[in-house]
C-alpha cells in the first residue's frame, strides 16, 4: 500500500531546491490524480527541465527519506503520510476564498429562523458538497443555565423530559420509566428540578440535588426521587450530550480507481461509526483557534483507512469555543481549497450563534 506511515529523517531545510521542486510537482500531481506519479511524466511535463535520469535519483532519496513511498504495482512514487505532512506545513499555498465562494457559504447556512441543529445539519452538508469529501459537525456543548424542567408521559414506560434553557432553547430526552407512575409524580418531579436549576446548569447544581436527596431533606417521595436521579444520570450533566452530524458519505465513494481504494474507503465508513472517538478528536481543536490537520496515520483512528481530516473550532456569542466542523477525505483532499473553506465556515456559524450576519 503506498501510503506506509514512514516517519522523515529530515525537515524542509534539509531538501536542496531540485529536491523541493520534484517533491512539489509530486505531491501535487497525486492530489490531482490520486495516484504514482513516474519520473519520466515529471519529465515530460516540462516544469523541471530535467531528464528522467536525474528526476529519477531525486526521487530515490527522497523516498530514502522518508517522503515518498512506491505502490507495488507501480514504478511511480507517491507521498507517504509524513511527506504530505512537510508539503502542508512547508510547501503549500493556501489562498483565500472568492467572493462567491464565500457568498454561496451564507447564502446555504445563514438563512433566518433557523435552529441551531437545523443549522448545523446545513453546515455539514455544505462543508461536504463544496469540499468534495463528508462534512463533520460536532454539536455545541450545552452550558446555559436551565429555566424549567417538565416531565411529560408518552406511553406506559416512557417520559418525555423537557429541558427549557435561560437562552431560549429546548431539549427532549426520552427516558425510561417505572410501569404506572402517576401524574403526580411526574409535576412533582418536575417542580423540584425547577426550584432548584433556575438560573444554574445541570453540573453546577447536580452535587447540591444528590445532597438534598441523600440526606431526606428533599420532602420527594420514592417514585419522584428515583425519576429525579435517572435525569440527572441520563442527562450527563446537560453539557455534554452531543452529536456528530455527518453529511456527504457518498461522495467518498466517488472516483474509486482501484480494489484498494474501496477498502480504504470501507475503512473509512467503520472510522465514522467511532463517533465518541471522532468528537473526542475534533475537540482536540477547542485547545487553540484556526484550523488544524490529522494526516492518515497521525492519528491511531485513520492508521487503516488513512484518512485526513480539516477541522477548526467555532465559538459562541462570548467568544468561547463550544464545537468544531470540519471535512474528511482520502489523504488526497485539495488542502488548498479545503483548509479556506473549512476556516470561513467556522467564522460564518461563530457569527450566526453570536446572533449576527457573516
Amino acid at each position: 500500500m503506498g501510503m506506509a506511515d514512514t516517519t522523515p529523517k529530515t525537515g524542509l531545510a534539509a531538501l536542496d531546491e531540485r529536491m523541493r521542486d520534484i517533491f512539489r510537482e509530486i505531491v501535487e500531481s497525486y492530489l490531482q490524480s490520486g495516484g504514482p506519479v513516474g519520473s519520466r511524466t515529471l519529465a515530460q511535463a516540462g516544469k523541471l527541465a530535467l531528464s528522467p535520469a536525474s528526476i529519477r535519483n531525486t526521487m530515490a532519496d527522497l523516498a530514502q527519506m522518508g517522503l515518498l513511498s512506491a505502490p507495488h504495482s507501480s514504478a511511480g512514487r507517491m507521498p507517504t503520510h509524513a511527506g504530505l505532512r512537510l508539503f502542508v506545513d512547508g510547501l503549500l499555498q493556501v489562498g483565500e476564498l472568492n467572493a462567491s465562494e464565500r457568498s454561496a457559504i451564507e447564502g446555504r447556512v445563514a438563512t433566518t429562523g433557523r435552529t441551531v441543529p437545523d443549522l448545523l445539519n446545513e453546515v455539514s452538508a455544505v462543508l461536504g458538497g463544496l469540499a468534495g469529501g463528508a462534512g463533520l459537525v460536532v454539536t455545541p456543548k450545552r452550558d446555559a443555565p436551565l429555566r424549567h424542567v417538565e416531565f411529560v408521559p408518552i406511553s406506559r414506560h416512557e417520559v418525555l423530559a423537557v429541558l427549557v434553557f435561560s437562552d431560549g432553547s429546548i431539549e427532549n430526552r426520552l427516558m425510561t420509566a417505572p410501569d404506572g407512575l402517576p401524574p403526580a409524580t411526574l409535576v412533582e418531579a418536575g417542580n423540584f428540578l425547577s426550584s432548584r436549576l433556575t438560573g444554574r446548569s445541570l453540573e453546577q447544581a447536580r452535587l447540591d440535588i444528590e445532597t438534598e436527596i441523600a440526606e431526606n431533606r428533599s420532602q420527594l417521595d420514592a417514585a419522584a426521587q428515583g425519576l429525579v436521579k435517572q435525569g440527572l444520570a441520563d442527562w450527563g450533566g446537560g453539557g455534554e450530550h452531543r452529536s456528530l452530524i455527518v453529511r456527504g458519505q457518498g461522495r467518498l465513494l466517488e472516483n474509486l480507481e482501484a480494489a484498494d481504494d474501496l477498502e480504504r474507503i470501507r475503512m473509512l465508513f467503520d472510522d465514522l461509526e467511532r463517533k465518541q472517538e471522532l468528537i473526542a478528536l475534533l475537540d482536540r481543536t477547542r485547545d487553540g483557534q484556526g484550523v488544524r490537520l490529522f494526516i492518515g496515520a497521525e492519528n491511531p483512528l485513520f492508521s487503516l483507512s488513512g484518512s485526513s481530516v480539516i477541522v477548526a473550532p467555532y465559538m459562541n456569542r462570548d467568544q468561547e469555543i463550544v464545537g468544531a466542523l470540519g471535512v474528511i477525505g482520502p489523504t488526497r483532499l485539495n488542502y488548498a481549497r479545503v483548509i479556506p473553506l473549512v476556516d470561513y465556515t467556522a467564522r460564518v456559524v461563530g457569527k450566526i450563534l453570536d446572533g449576527a450576519r457573516p
